[in-house]
């Protein structure tokens, strides 16, 4: 017997205590079990996991629908408000969470022989096979998945602790790759012993955008939507293990949307059975599994909070409803207003702030007529706008973006996209200064890299160099972007502090911003002109331009082009230098 509520599974990290630490940060990492993490949330910084993508996993599978299901989601802004302020749940919000624990405590039995949490008793696969721990584990090396530099092979044993495989059994129904699956014995649906066209888990079909307090009840209000009435048939899968109906606790699947939050966070994406034994030290580990197909989810904006959204365009939408298959899931997707933003792996997320800060509905519809795609931001994050009266000023609100980019025929997970980055409340407002701000900064750290790649371009065609190959043109320019990472997010962290209409405060951060990517650029830029300096490219070279004329590259047009472009990009900084006493003027075409 392993019960989630009571045995210490959760790796957590306490909040400082100064009180308690003097003027050490109390910090240190325990174990405890879901029932102290709940009433004393207040108590736990964050939860610690073995990989970024089991945190929302954890979350969604089990902490919010148990808070949710168990005390319902906030009237309103106002109520919301009323529970953040409180900094922790009251008397008697407890009362009602451990009642609930208690009524459903049997339900939380990790190997329980009749109902086991998160799983079917007796699946078993034709031949009673089953495989490696491996199978659960995303870092393991079975099959097509193999991890670059993996200190095991399939070969080598795996044994995880209960907890261990408690963790990750919840990340293979959020995260699991897809294609062919194990059939169950009962599964109406296999053929040959197998299921083809599985999809990955839900979500590994979104680019997962989380909000994260300085607590684990912070983290908890900011994940739970508010004004949302109980539905009928919206219960969480513990609850939903009947034989009949929506069925999770048997081998059938079915194709399906989530009939509401609690069904959506709870997601069977697959039907799993860990089989627990005991080590000859008599110590309980879970080395063997069966996962084999699960429900497949029709995705749903009204009742996934997690993901920011494209919006199509009519157009767009007409191409992708385009018959490309028969998979009932795949037609109704390509059919939707909406779809999922998938984050880009390798790729900063402050690049993809235009998704993050596009919290007006109306306005990213309006724009996708016009220009044929927008962008609405996640549920959770345009609600900030409606509670921010309700945080304190400069309030530290991270937002944590997780990811997994499958292979090709979605069998093996070829990387996993982990990003933090501090959020100004006030730049979700459509209308506010520090928005326009933050995407104006994105767009000239794009810029600063464009012009970067045309200086690197031109000096090439100077010194008579062939072009270079496909997909390595940008790498002066994602140098760049790297170099100015730090800057950024310093720019983020800056103005969480800054008033909403505090606009002289906004413009002399921007300032700051543009006198240090300046310099980086050109930083970048001095090692570029210093190993082009060859005759050929002093001296210039006849090249055809796009336009079928002929022009002469040379390094020192190349040159004076890069510095206009920088003139024009980082617009504050060429003004306050024009501005100058005339003595200092020529600054201007003597400094890089």
């Amino acid at each position: 017997m392993f019960n989630l509520l009571d045995e210490p599974w959760l790796p957590v990290r306490g909040r400082p205590d100064a009180e308690q630490a003097g003027n050490h940060l109390f910090t240190r990492p325990t174990a405890i079990g879901v029932r102290e993490l709940l009433l004393d949330a207040d108590r736990y910084a964050e939860i610690l996991v073995d990989l970024p993508t089991q945190r929302p996993a954890v979350y969604r599978q089990l902490l919010l629908p148990l808070v949710v299901d168990a005390l319902g989601c906030p009237e309103d802004a106002s109520a919301w408000g009323r529970m953040f302020t409180a900094g922790r749940f009251s008397e008697a919000q407890r009362d009602l969470l451990s009642g609930y624990l208690d009524d459903y405590h049997h339900l939380f039995d990790l190997f329980s022989s009749d109902d086991p949490f998160a799983q079917v008793a007796g699946l078993t696969t034709s031949g009673d096979a089953t495989k490696s721990a491996a199978v659960l584990v995303a870092t393991a090396a079975l099959g097509n998945n193999v991890p670059l530099f993996s200190s095991r092979t399939e070969g080598d044993p795996l044994e995880l602790t209960p907890a261990q495989a408690a963790r990750w059994l919840l990340h293979v129904h959020c995260w699991d790759t897809g294609a062919i699956k194990t059939g169950a014995s009962n599964d109406p649906a296999a053929k040959a012993g197998k299921t083809t066209g599985n999809p990955v888990g839900p979500l590994g079909r979104l680019g997962v955008v989380m909000p994260l307090g300085t607590t684990v009840y912070e983290t908890l209000l900011l994940n739970i939507p508010y004004g949302r009435e109980p539905l009928k048939n919206d219960l969480p899968q513990w609850r939903r293990r009947a034989e009949d109906g929506d069925v999770t606790g048997t081998p059938a699947w079915t194709t399906r949307s989530a009939q509401g939050l609690l069904d959506v966070w709870t997601w069977q994406a697959r039907r799993v059975r860990l089989v627990p034994e005991h080590t000859p030290t008599g110590e309980l580990r879970v080395s063997r599994a069966v996962v084999a197909a699960g429900d497949r989810l029709l995705l749903d904006m009204d009742h996934e909070p997690h993901t920011a959204w494209h919006v199509d365009s009519a157009p767009a939408r007409a191409r992708r409803s385009a018959p490309r298959g028969d998979r009932k899931a795949d037609r109704k997707e390509r059919d939707s207003h909406f779809r999922p933003v998938r984050h880009r792996t390798g790729r900063a997320a402050w690049r993809g702030l235009d998704a993050l800060l596009a919290a007006g509905k109306s306005t990213t519809e309006v724009h996708a007529k016009k220009e044929g795609e927008g962008f609405h931001t996640s549920i959770l994050l345009s609600q900030l706008v409606e509670v921010a009266d309700c945080l304190p000023e400069g309030y530290g609100a991270q937002v944590e973006l997780t990811g997994i980019r499958y292979g090709t025929k979605l069998g093996n997970i070829e990387d996993v996209y982990h990003d933090e980055i501090p959020l100004p409340i006030a730049a979700l407002r459509p209308d506010s200064d520090v928005r326009g701000a933050l995407l104006g900064v994105v767009e000239q750290a794009e810029e600063l890299a464009r012009a970067v790649n045309a200086l690197a371009a031109e000096l090439r065609r100077a010194a008579g160099a062939p072009p270079p190959p496909t997909g390595t043109w940008q790498y002066p320019g994602e140098t760049l972007l790297h170099a100015l990472d730090p800057l950024v997010r310093r720019l983020l962290v800056g103005l969480r502090a800054v008033g909403e209409d505090d606009f002289d405060r906004t413009e002399e951060g921007l300032l700051a911003w543009e006198e240090r990517a300046h310099r980086e650029a050109w930083r970048i830029a001095d090692d570029l002109l210093s190993t082009s300096t060859t005759p050929s490219a002093f001296t210039g070279r006849e090249v055809k331009g796009r336009d079928g004329q002929t022009r002469i590259a040379r390094e020192s047009t190349a040159e004076a082009f890069f510095r206009g472009s920088l003139r024009k990009i980082l617009f504050r900084r060429t003004a306050r230098l024009q501005a100058r006493p005339t003595p200092t003027d020529a600054s201007l075409t003597t400094e890089p």
